[in-house]
């Protein structure tokens, strides 16, 4: 996430279907609330965040754990 992108909308957390988002405490450098990952468990990488993000300011990657980097390998 480019959190200096952000101008603080809330469509990304508003649209998350899973609702893996929300606000953060903490303020960019233009003054806005950008979204942090709340239940990085829950997200399923949809990418909706990036999709609706009018300034390209969130997008979703897919994270591999090990254990499913050893299955692979199987």
């Amino acid at each position: 996430m480019a959190a200096e992108r952000c101008k603080g909308c809330g469509f990304c957390i508003e649209f998350c279907p899973l609702k893996a988002l929300r606000a953060s405490g903490a303020l960019n450098r233009g003054g806005f609330h950008f979204p942090e990952i709340v239940a990085p468990e829950k997200c399923s990488g949809c990418n909706m965040c990036g999709m609706i993000c009018p300034d390209f300011a969130i997008w979703s990657e897919k994270l591999v754990r090990e254990k499913d980097e050893a299955e692979a390998e199987d």
